[in-house]
């Protein structure tokens, strides 16, 4: 054993308290080790263990044996049982990494000019083994938490995992019967916080998730609405490589979700979708999110709404006084009758008086008088081309919900 790997092993007790204690301190679920004597020595027997571990094995660049993998599934799995929440696991992954990193540092600079060639191949042992290792212990803290969630909650940290980019994602998949994407239809669907308190526990879809989820075989999770916030449904359809995509097969199977998830609703939801690569899921579930809330209200939406279709409006939405004079465009609007309504139906249907009459189940002369009274009130005729632009703003931002 070369100098480098006797200066691990001398300091290995050292070091692997001052990990129990950076636990301890760092990470609040490891406050118990402060109380529990059991419980600190358990964590510390297992730091040494595995500092001897590498120091048996990475001299001769020897693989982690079967025996190594069980025992560190093993302490995954002892640790989600405790309730270490999936964060707090990636924060002592990331601490542990970070503190055996700070030891062969500081174990090479007491060698003052040691062997380059054991540096190297130590790092190459740890790239390597390590990954093996992040796997072992993902499996094992999954194998705890299926036991201890239920599929839904299993689901929803799938989801969770995926946008952030957690490797316990694939474990999570597998638990799950599904598998990682590498291109992913992002959708949001938004549900309006109730009008009054409490209504938001008279019917919701909650008892519909599950059933949600093994019908359409996507992960997705779901925020009910509060009295100060919207609900939310996150969904993750798979996409075929190798673009990330929207192919009309696959807006169909968006489509389906979105109105399975809307039948289980008592009020008008929003959805939004964009598509991105597994590593730009944060950023698509961004876009996505801020699609949802420019996107109308609808019982049944017609389409997954992108970027395409609301461009415009998620414009006017950060610019404050061109969203202020839609807003008292719309103001205009409200003695009616159901001029936004007869507006959204008039350009849903190309501006043809007779399919518009047909969808309001009005009379076409009926249908002129309203469009005369939105000239009437505004100055602007809807079938002018500043009209097309202006009221189809208008009506996109009113029947949203951005405006109350």
């Amino acid at each position: 054993m070369g100098d480098l790997f006797v200066e691990l092993a001398r300091r290995a007790a050292r070091s692997a308290r001052r990990e129990v204690e950076a636990y301890a301190r760092e990470i609040p679920e490891f406050g118990i080790l402060d109380t529990d004597a059991r419980a600190r020595a358990e964590t510390l027997e297992y730091a040494v263990w595995l500092r001897r571990r590498t120091g048996e094995l990475a001299p001769t660049s020897e693989e982690l044996t079967l025996s190594d993998l069980t025992a560190i599934a093993a302490m995954g799995e002892a640790r989600a049982a405790t309730g270490l929440s999936p964060e707090s696991r990636q924060r002592v992954l990331r601490l542990h990494t970070a503190l055996m990193l700070r030891e062969v540092n500081e174990a090479t600079d007491a060698q003052r000019g040691g062997d380059a060639d054991e540096l190297v191949r130590l790092l190459g042992w740890f790239a390597a083994q390590g990954e093996r290792g992040i796997e072992a212990y993902c499996q094992g803290f999954v194998s705890a938490l299926r036991h201890r969630l239920p599929y839904v909650d299993q689901v929803a940290l799938l989801v969770k995992a995926l946008l952030s980019g957690d490797p316990m994602a694939a474990e999570l998949a597998r638990a799950v019967g599904m598998e990682v994407p590498a291109y992913c239809a992002v959708t949001v669907i938004r549900v309006p916080s109730p009008r009054t308190p409490g209504a938001e526990r008279d019917r919701g879809p909650e008892g519909e998730i599950e059933a949600l989820i093994k019908e359409h075989q996507v992960p997705l999770t779901w925020s009910p609405p509060t009295e100060s916030t919207p609900g939310e449904l996150i969904a993750l359809t798979p996409l075929l490589p190798p673009a990330p995509t929207l192919s009309p097969t696959q807006s169909g199977e968006v489509l389906a979700l979105i109105q399975d998830f809307a039948q289980s609703l008592p009020t008008p939801c929003a959805a939004g979708t964009t598509t991105a690569g597994l590593p730009d899921l944060p950023a698509a579930l961004d876009r996505a999110r801020r699609i949802s809330r420019a996107a109308p209200l609808r019982r049944a939406p017609a389409h997954p709404h992108t970027t395409a279709d609301v461009f415009v409006e998620l414009a006017v939405a950060d610019v404050p006084f061109v969203d202020a004079w839609l807003h008292t465009l719309a103001h205009r609007l409200a003695p009616g009758p159901d001029l936004l309504l007869t507006l959204d139906a008039y350009y849903t249907h190309d501006m043809n008086r007779t399919t518009t009459a047909t969808a309001l189940n009005v009379h076409p002369r009926t249908l002129d008088y309203r469009l005369r009274r939105v000239r009437e009130l505004t100055g602007i005729a809807p079938g002018s081309t500043r009209g097309v632009r202006v009221f189809s703003s208008v009506v996109r931002r009113g029947l949203s919900g951005a405006w109350g």
